[in-house]
């Protein structure tokens, strides 16, 4: 047996590998956080900083940006209480009014036969009596106009509320300054509801008819008809939104609902959304093609008859969005997709709309009258998993489903993914509607956000890189995410409620923190492990600015085995070499980095290795 030490480089295989145990991918690159692969060396990632100070509320689940015809930049987010829109820095409020407004009138009876508001001196809260308001615990309310002199100081216009109901003619708000008088039936205002808010969460409907049920109680294991079920086969989907636009405006659908139009020409007269009168009254996804631009409904009511058909994609007429009526003047129609029980989402992509079942893909292209459009079914068993799980890149479209991700090329192909088993083992799948993909096009990648097993929210990420064809994870708490086209950086939600800047230029902090990102290798050995290997030297090879890397070796002498740690040691631009000590049959490597704006990219490390034996 050599003893002679000798220098090994650390060149591991590009990507994070995972798909078998760990000590059965030796040779590459195990496990990490915040890091990217480029030209087959990682990097970290640069950080985030808010673009907005001011949180929203809720938590975004679309994200679109967009500049106008004066090159005015615009990004529009929709969350589960309200419908936002930014720009010139400024984040504004356009959730669409559920109803006509009403006025509150200034004589009130306590059995709330009129309308009026109370206001106690020194406190915030103010009582509304509203005869049969209809509105939830939650729920908002604006005000357009007020006397000015409730609650002796209170001047409600222009301002939002949610609110919490007393009864069904009684809510009442909060407002930031106290009132300065009691008064009782006081005030007018014209106020107005917003749409109702939804839930971020998939809830599963419990009690009488949500689940099967055998009549005759006295059966065991049996639930009578009369009995409320603890289990069900309901589920409240939880909020999601579809957002495009139409020319330089936006149109919006939030899923179950009616088509939204907001015109940024009219910022300052009617600053929210308004439905689109002419649209479905039951919607769950809006695209608008490309050069044609039709208004596009996939899972509406079918046109006649008003019945909701979830594989129904319906069409307005053409630069038309407020005409769906099909006849021999409008370019109108309807079509009825097959293979599945619902339409899950759609993207433009190259000459076609590509639409995705909860079990196929089809592709939709304009062909122009009689017919308008032509459908055409390219693959079946790979469904989409979410609404926003499916990405164009380079003349092609990839998608993550319930348990793979595809590729259509012309041809449906599953994509080889190295921590496929590593996402959907630790995947909650009841949520899995909140996946979220987009492209990164400054690094040629493609993001997924998703949800872990026990995470309601997306917690995590994997970006492939189909150049390079690698994959790397990590932990993050994005729900949306835009490419950098509008806004020179990419832009992400948070599920914090805040907008962010993510990965300026130059920029390697968490928000003003410091961004932790680390890799770590697969163990390796010496002989298959049958001798011990002992390390004594690091020549290290790193690019690294501003700041310091921490390295790490790890051994073992069994892959159950307890960890000998050595490390971190700390590496600088001037680190020649580190001097340690660490043995055992094998061990693994791990580069770090918590200090605050560290770039660092890895070279070739080399260690000087040894064989020490058998034991």
């Amino acid at each position: 047996m050599s003893t002679e030490s000798r220098l090994i480089k650390l060149n591991f295989k590009p990507g994070i590998n995972r798909e078998s145990t760990e000590y059965a991918e030796e040779g590459s690159w195990y496990n990490g956080d915040k890091i990217r692969f480029r030209a087959g060396r990682p990097q970290n990632l640069r950080g985030y900083s808010k673009r907005d100070t001011t949180a929203f509320d809720g938590t975004a689940v679309d994200l679109v940006a967009w500049t106008n015809n004066e090159t005015y930049k615009f990004a529009a987010w929709g969350t589960e209480k309200k419908l936002y829109e930014y720009n010139s820095n400024i984040t504004v409020d356009i959730t669409p009014i559920k109803s006509e407004s009403f006025n509150v009138s200034a004589v009130v009876t306590v059995d709330g036969t009129n309308n009026g508001f109370y206001t106690v001196n020194t406190e915030t809260t103010i009582i509304t009596s509203i005869s049969a308001h209809g509105a939830e615990t939650g729920d908002f309310v604006t005000f357009t106009s007020s006397t000015g002199t409730i609650g002796g100081n209170q001047d409600l216009t222009g301002k939002t509320f949610p609110v919490s109901v007393i009864n069904d003619n009684r809510f009442h708000f909060q407002v930031t300054a106290a009132c300065n008088a009691t008064q009782n039936r006081v005030g007018t205002a014209t106020c107005k509801y917003l749409i109702p808010i939804s839930t971020n969460v998939n809830m599963p409907g419990l009690g009488y008819g949500a689940s099967e049920y055998n009549a005759g109680a006295e059966t065991p294991g049996e639930r009578g008809w009369s009995e409320p079920t603890d289990s069900t086969t309901i589920i409240n989907r939880s909020t999601e939104w579809s957002l495009d636009t139409y020319g330089e405006d936006l149109v919006a659908c939030r899923r179950g609902g009616r088509i939204y139009y907001w015109s940024n020409t009219l910022i300052d007269a009617a600053p929210r959304a308004a439905f689109v009168s002419a649209s479905p009254t039951i919607n769950n996804y809006i695209l608008v093609s490309p050069n044609d631009r039709h208004l596009i409904s996939f899972g509406s009511t079918e046109f006649g008859t008003g019945t909701y058909n979830p594989m129904l994609v319906r069409w307005s007429d053409q630069n038309n969005y407020n005409d769906f009526t099909p006849s021999i003047s409008t370019t109108s129609g309807e079509n009825i997709l097959t293979d599945g029980t619902e339409i899950r989402g759609g993207i433009r992509a190259r000459n076609a709309i590509n639409i995705w079942t909860d079990n196929a893909l089809w592709t939709m292209t304009f062909v122009g009258p009689p017919f308008i459009f032509k459908f055409q079914q390219q693959g079946s068993s790979c469904g989409l998993i979410g609404s926003h799980a499916a990405v164009a890149f380079n003349s092609m479209s990839f998608w993550m489903g319930d348990d793979n991700f595809y590729v259509f090329d012309g041809t449906v192909k599953v994509v080889d993914c190295t921590v496929r088993r590593y996402i959907f083992d630790d995947f909650n799948s009841e949520e899995g509607s909140k996946v979220y993909a987009s492209t990164n096009s400054e690094f040629n990648e493609i993001i997924w956000l998703y949800p872990s097993a026990n995470s309601t929210h997306c917690d995590k990420y994997v970006i492939f890189n189909p150049v390079e064809k690698t994959w790397s994870i990590g932990n993050n708490f994005w729900t949306t995410y835009e490419d950098k086209e509008v806004f020179g950086n990419t832009l992400t939600t948070s599920d914090t409620s805040f907008l962010y800047d993510n990965e300026p230029a130059e920029l390697y902090t968490a928000d003003g923190a410091a961004q932790v990102s680390f890799i770590e290798s697969a163990p390796f050995d010496i002989e298959d492990g049958d001798d011990m290997l002992f390390i004594d030297r690091l020549i290290p090879d790193f690019t690294l600015i501003d700041g310091n890397l921490g390295f790490t070796v790890k051994a073992q002498n069994f892959p159950v085995n307890d960890v000998i740690t050595k490390g971190p040691f700390t590496i600088t631009p001037a680190t020649k070499k580190v001097d340690l000590r660490a043995r055992g049959r094998q061990a693994l490597v791990r580069v770090s980095s918590g200090d605050q704006g560290t770039e660092w990219r890895y070279g070739s490390l080399r260690l000087s290795l040894q064989e020490d034996g058998r034991r």
